[in-house]
């Protein structure tokens, strides 16, 4: 064997032959790096399950079965609803439900309010699935989750984009070139399904596409609502009622917001604060509700941080993200609050601003899209939530905007509303509502605001005086004459008008020497201001005919009625309306004084030509045939009269209503007429019903509910029921001294009728005492 050599550098180690064994460590198995194992589908809804929640089924079984119907396809559900209707909660509630059912599902919660809190979701979603590459910062995570979503190997997924309220976030690129839209991040994977939360329904159809579903989430039903205060308030006064608690989720309007934020304020209040405590105070004025209803006692921990608001809050968050997007849509919304909430006429708010169609509905549809409105199609209407409303003019009033809308909704519905003729009365009863709200707050700073005001009060006065509704049409007139007074002076037109209407609405209450005292006022200032032979003018004298009639100053009525019936002829026609009134008013006051000739043929011409005229259903075209009814029972023509009665109350109950003042007139005259044919028990049961309406209608001491105490008084005296018949004459006479006064005709009659039945019952003394202290006054007369 040949040596080694290492030359010269060598210095003494020495490398040689070994003939031994050598013995060598071992040779080691290279192992691969640990593996982590796959991490397990898991949830990151950041709300804990609610245990309060409840109802709400339907619509869970909706999102259900429409992802089990698309099982083998990617499909999105949209809940779309009115902020505050619990779409939040019940995406929270249906994502529990999947993750028990199926636990190897993954559940991925994105806030879509914005794009940066949208990433950050994405963010979360890359930290629970430990996707590769996560922590790269040059990495692009939302095409890093995108991807992880979309491979099938990574299991079923279920994601809820709750808030996606701007569909712009998702559509409209970003500012990175690198991104884009953030909807390309949206998986369309057949194993993943999306549940959007919205309240822009436009948004919401946006991102569900063609093929998705959207699901409208109105308020709760009425159980659910109550089971939903019952878990709020776990300790209800012993007190408290079923019927309280339903009074107040019908006054919350069934939001499951406003119900738990109640029930949150009535918990922390309690034992002071029960629940009708809490309805009274709501109820008792506007400023109490919006008080409550942006009280925020009890912070939700299941609603998103970033909007966790009260419910007057939230909704105004809706309306400056409208009016941010399309003012017009804003103002809108703001016109339509100041009116009642339900049956907006679309003419009505279209009367502000332009009138162009196109611009019209693009100004309506945000209000739509965000629920704030509902369109009633058949009606060409619109309805909005109460409390919608109640945070609409809370938001206008903080922005110091509220009077001026207020202003402009009285000017619009001075303008819209009909004079109150009977042709109008369709119209007058669709607008009477939003009347009523437009003039609850008037201010005194504008003039020309408090005459918009006082038109409307007259308006509506005018038409609630022809439907019966006295009471009501008085306030009304006396208002309008309050401030047409204070703003016009005495003997303005129109102030003269106002006093006019109300010497009507009296007339109609019984209130006679009111009325009459009316009457003499507008006439004497009409005969200064505008002559004598003004139509308005002549209008006064014969109001103030009427009002003498009904007092029995018949000769005095009747020669008023004969100028105005004459000037009315020549100036106006024949067969004006005018004329016609006239016609029948001179008719009845000669029937009065005995002169039933004359008078016949007076309500027979009328009756013609308002047939003619009018059409044989107007409410005047009603009043002749009563008349002439009338004047047939008194000359004995039962038969005929009978029928005009008839005809006349079939008429009136369809067109006035059954319990309108006329109406009730009719159906007593159709009882007098059936007791002057001996058909008593009929008679009876007429009166008595006129009787027990009046009563309820006009009140027990209106002279027309007197005329049917007296009117039953005597069919129960002609059927020998007299200790009852004497009762009722005691009560008709007793209101007639007081109500009309001992000397009128009505008085009289009641002091005969009276005396009768005394007589019939052998009580002759007590008749005598009666008479002799009453007769003189019928001697009088």
């Amino acid at each position: 064997m040949s040596s080694i050599s290492f030359g010269s550098n060598n210095l003494g180690n020495q490398v040689g032959i070994n003939y031994g064994v050598i013995h060598l460590p071992p040779d080691q198995q290279k192992t691969p790096p640990p593996t982590h194992p796959k991490p397990q589908p898991q949830s990151t809804v950041p709300y804990k399950k609610d245990p309060m929640f409840v109802g709400r089924e339907a619509v869970i079984s909706a999102i259900k079965d429409r992802h089990q119907a698309i099982c083998q396809r990617h499909g999105r559900v949209a809940l779309v609803g009115l902020a505050g209707v619990g779409k939040t909660q019940i995406a929270i509630e249906y994502s529990y439900r999947v993750r028990e059912s199926t636990p190897d599902t993954w559940v991925f919660w994105i806030h879509a309010s914005s794009a940066a809190r949208l990433e950050q979701s994405y963010q979360q979603i890359a930290a629970v699935a430990e996707i590769s590459g996560r922590d790269d910062p040059k990495m692009n995570i939302l095409q890093l989750v995108y991807q992880w979503l979309c491979d099938a190997q990574n299991g079923r997924w279920l994601m809820v984009l709750d808030n996606a309220d701007d569909d712009g976030i998702f559509f409209s690129g970003n500012k990175s070139k690198e991104r884009g839209p953030l909807e390309r991040f949206l998986p369309q994977a057949a194993h993943g399904s999306i549940l959007i939360t919205s309240r822009n329904s436009l948004a919401a159809r946006n991102l569900v596409a063609s093929d998705g579903h959207v699901v409208d989430v109105q308020p709760m039903s009425e159980e659910d609502s109550l089971a939903l205060l019952r878990v709020r308030v776990p300790d209800p006064h012993s007190g408290e009622s079923e019927e309280m608690e339903k009074a107040l989720v019908q006054a919350l309007e069934f939001i499951p917001l406003a119900i738990t934020q109640a029930g949150s304020y009535i918990a922390n209040r309690s034992p002071r604060v029960t629940v009708s405590r809490y309805l009274q105070l709501f109820c008792e004025s506007e400023s109490n509700q919006t008080h409550l209803l942006q009280h925020e006692d009890a912070k939700d921990l299941r609603r998103d941080p970033g909007i966790r608001h009260a419910v007057i809050t939230t909704w105004q968050l809706s309306f400056e993200q409208i009016r941010h997007d399309r003012p017009a849509a804003t103002d809108l919304l703001a016109l339509m609050s100041m009116f009642d909430r339900q049956g907006i006429p679309e003419g009505m708010v279209r009367a502000y601003g332009d009138d162009d169609g196109l611009y019209f509905e693009d100004s309506l549809a945000p209000l739509i899209s965000y629920s704030l409105v509902r369109v009633e199609i058949e009606t060409l209407s619109f309805d909005i939530h109460r409390l919608v409303q109640l945070s609409v003019r809370r938001w206008l009033e903080i922005h110091l905007e509220l009077a001026w809308w207020q202003e402009k909704s009285r000017a619009i519905m001075a303008q819209m509303f009909p004079d109150g003729e009977y042709e109008s009365w369709t119209e007058c009863q669709r607008l009477l509502p939003h009347a009523k709200e437009v003039v609850k707050s008037i201010s005194d700073e504008h003039e020309d605001d408090r005459l918009h005001a006082a038109t409307i009060s007259f308006k509506c006065g005018c038409y609630l005086l022809l439907r019966g509704t006295y009471e009501e049409a008085g306030a009304m007139h006396q208002w309008a004459l309050d401030a047409r007074e204070k703003v016009l002076g005495c003997e303005h037109p129109d102030t003269l008008a106002s006093v006019s209407n109300l010497g009507l609405v009296l007339d109609r209450q019984g209130k006679y020497e009111e009325a009459e005292a009316m009457h003499r006022r507008a006439l004497e200032a009409r005969e200064k201001v505008i002559g004598c032979g003004h139509s308005s003018t002549l209008s006064s004298v014969n109001n103030l005919s009427l009002v003498l009639s009904t007092q029995g100053k018949y000769e005095e009525a009747e020669a008023m009625h004969r100028r105005v019936l004459e000037w009315s002829e020549k100036v106006l026609g024949r067969e004006h309306p005018n004329t016609l009134t006239s016609l029948s008013n001179l008719g009845n006051v000669l029937s009065r004084q005995g002169k039933y000739g004359e008078a016949e043929s007076m309500q027979r011409w009328a009756l013609d030509a308002r047939e003619k005229v009018l059409g044989r259903e107007h409410p005047s075209t009603l009043t002749s045939i009563n008349n002439l009814g009338l004047v047939l029972d008194s000359q004995g023509k039962y038969e005929e009269a009978e029928s005009m009665h008839q005809r006349a109350l079939e008429a009136r109950e369809k067109v006035l209503g059954r319990e309108h003042p006329d109406t009730l007139t009719s159906i007593s005259n159709l009882g007098s007429v059936l007791s002057s044919q001996g058909e008593y028990e009929e008679a009876e049961a007429m009166h008595r019903r006129a009787l027990d309406a009046r009563e309820k209608v006009i009140g027990r001491e209106h002279p027309s509910t007197l005329s049917s105490l007296n009117s039953l008084g005597l069919v129960l005296s002609a059927q020998g029921e007299y200790e009852e018949a004497e009762a009722m004459h005691r009560r008709a006479l007793e209101g007639s001294e007081k109500v009309l006064g001992r000397e009128h005709p009505d008085t009289l009659t009641s002091i005969s009728n009276l005396g009768s039945v005394l007589s019939s019952r052998g009580k002759y003394e007590e008749r005598k005492r009666f008479i002799d202290g009453r007769w003189r006054y019928k001697r009088r007369c």
